[in-house]
């Protein structure tokens, strides 16, 4: 295992404050390995005094068996953990809390529902899209958290400043009577527990004389006050990352926080891992082009190891189902050429770039497994209601299918009158004295005649356009505050997913494949499956760490990457940041696809796209 020039100064620090620049494929983790060996062999530090802080258990326990394997023996003293696993160890000695203290996930989201159903407001929910608000509610009240952020200033876009200050304090409150504590509170409690009791910081300062930080550009707020007040005074402090791989802003992380650390230890050793051991040159210099567009970085110069290889592969496909064709082609090619399936992955920004896809290939009989377990786009709340309006048109009228699409858009059609056996001469019979209410039902019942012969796309079109539902989405985004274009969004590509097929009935069976299969990727484990065969399938936060032999990133316009939401200049660079980290994920091949048009809309290539083509 011989190192190179710089990751050998990298394990030769011994004392004081170093930060380690290390790019894509530029072996961090035997650096990282080949520096605790250093200094336990060659400084003779005491494996008890070196901690090693990463963010994962699988990383965390990577980093152990890599270290054991270059040492040669296991067992050796040196405590490897997570930023919340050490934190928490600490809270535990200090307030003797255990398992039981701990708020789970699926706790935190059941006491956020009861706590905006008891403020009488909707965190966005009906049906399928409740619980992801609940989550992105989650999530924003971590954030403060991790933010190290004071709620009496702090103003929540979606609901605003005194109600979201309101349903923070009414959380914290109701958690304090559970006696738990959540996931971010082990940073914040940690930190609180640090600034107030020295006698306390002073015990876990003697215990860990040297700190080892790996991907440093993840950490928060939060958790670099704590591990700067446990390195201090000596400031022992060797952190690894790239800060052209911050792509977690959504959960805290910020390169600011690399570039501060040049700030606040201006004497700190930088060091540059400057080769990439993974891609060809073609790839490192593309990806390059594309990052350097960012201002808020460190400039580097990268070199690659390997030879140039192909060029990078920029695809131009007419709409999302050629682009899915055309990838089950190319996947097909590259088979047939002795590349196996578990060394290609396909990328993309968002889970809804993943639809035309993942039918191609499911059609295609291509074996595919997913990282992140995607929900059927069919099973969203639009979904179920178009379906409806569909089973509706196709079976008569049966009353679960009338109950959900009753007054989607408005009606005025009263649950008590459709109780037992219904029909539409049941409800005029019901509403005999309500002469504009006869009106509604006859339009109604003309409405499911109009659809019964009409294709699946004609179908949708005419529910959205003719019997007003897309005026029913418009208003639900303004009282559920929600963005009425992510729901229109979805509305188009359940349309369009419906194009190719004649009858409802074939359009049925296929949700239902479509369904099953998604439910069978679902059934996997990743952590088992990713070597058994199949194509990788992602979104570019979840490659992160990974490496294929070839690479796929689809759907690659404007409005994806970056993503429609990302406004200001920090947010843009993070997009491109994420796009930096899906292109180095390839070693050889890189293929990158657009689409011109979605939906009926035409669209343009992304920007990052024109950045890798300009020379």
């Amino acid at each position: 295992m011989s190192l190179n020039r710089t990751q050998s100064e990298a394990v030769a620090h011994k004392d004081g404050p170093c930060m380690v620049l290390a790019g894509p494929g530029s072996g961090k983790t035997l650096t990282i390995a080949k520096r605790i060996e250093y200094l336990i062999t060659k400084y003779k530090v005491r494996p008890e005094e070196i901690l090693v802080i990463t963010f994962t258990k699988y990383a965390a326990n990577e980093m152990k068996e890599r270290f054991w394997q270059v040492m040669g023996k296991r067992g050796i003293p040196v405590t490897f953990g997570t930023f919340h696993g050490i934190y928490y160890g600490i809270l535990k000695w200090a307030y003797r809390l255990n398992q039981e203290n701990l708020l789970t996930d699926e706790e935190k989201e059941a006491l956020l529902r009861q706590i905006t159903a008891q403020l009488g407001f909707e965190p966005a929910g009906d049906l399928g899209d409740e619980r992801d608000a609940l989550k992105e509610l989650a999530a924003e009240v971590g954030n403060i958290k991790n933010d190290c952020r004071d709620i009496e200033t702090y103003e929540s876009k979606r609901y605003g400043a005194s109600r979201f200050r309101e349903l923070y304090r009414l959380y914290e409150s109701e958690k304090k009577k559970l006696r738990k504590i959540d996931f971010e509170d082990m940073l914040v409690m940690c930190r609180e527990l640090f600034l107030k009791r020295p006698d306390i910081l002073k015990k876990w300062q003697e215990k860990f004389g040297y700190i080892l930080v790996d991907e440093f550009q993840d950490v928060n707020q939060a958790q670099y006050d704590v591990v700067r007040m446990l390195a201090a005074p000596e400031d022992n402090l060797f952190v690894v990352g790239d800060d052209d791989q911050s792509i977690y802003g959504f959960r805290g992380a910020k390169p600011g926080i690399m570039l501060e650390f040049a700030r606040d230890y201006p004497k700190a050793r930088r060091i540059l891992l400057d080769v990439n051991y993974r891609s060809t040159v073609h790839i490192v210099k593309g990806a390059l082009r594309v990052i350097s567009h960012n201002q808020e970085r460190y400039d580097k110069k990268i070199r690659s190891q390997k030879g140039k290889g192909e060029t990078i592969h920029v695809q131009e496909v007419r709409d999302p189902a050629a682009e899915g064709n055309y990838v089950l082609e190319t996947i097909r090619e590259y088979r047939d050429k002795g590349i196996p399936y578990e060394e290609m992955a396909v990328l993309y920004r968002t889970s809804l770039d993943a639809r035309a896809l993942t039918e191609s290939l499911a059609k295609g009989q291509v074996p595919f497994i997913m990282k992140e377990k995607i929900n059927s786009l069919y099973d969203h709340f639009i979904g179920i209601d178009l379906m409806s309006y569909l089973h509706l048109s196709q079976e008569g009228c049966q009353r679960r299918y009338l109950l959900r699409i009753a007054n989607r858009p408005k009606r005025y059609l009263g649950r008590d009158s459709m109780e037992g056996k219904v029909s539409y001469e049941s409800l005029r019979n019901f509403y005999c004295d309500k002469a504009w209410m006869i009106d509604r039902i006859d339009q109604l019942e003309w409405d499911m005649k109009m659809l019964r012969d009409k294709a699946p796309y004609a179908a949708i079109q005419y529910i959205r356009k003719g019997m007003g539902y897309d005026g029913f989405l418009r208003e639900y985004a303004v009282s559920h505050k929600v963005s009425v274009e992510e729901l229109m969004e979805t509305a188009d590509e359940i349309q369009q997913s419906a194009k190719e097929y004649r009858t409802a009935e074939e359009w049925f069976c296929h949700v239902e494949d479509y369904k099953k299969t998604l439910a069978e990727q679902k059934a996997k484990r990743w952590d088992q499956t990713k070597e058994s065969g199949g194509v990788s399938l992602m979104t570019m936060h979840g490659a992160k760490g990974l490496e294929y032999g070839l690479v796929f990133i689809i759907a690659a316009n404007e409005g994806n990457t970056p993503y429609r939401k990302a406004k200001l200049m920090e947010e843009i660079e993070e997009e491109r940041r994420m796009f930096y980290v899906a292109m180095t994920r390839a070693k050889e091949r890189l293929i990158i696809s657009y689409v011109k048009e979605k939906n009926g809309k035409d669209l343009n290539p992304s920007r990052f796209v024109e950045e890798l083509l300009l020379v």
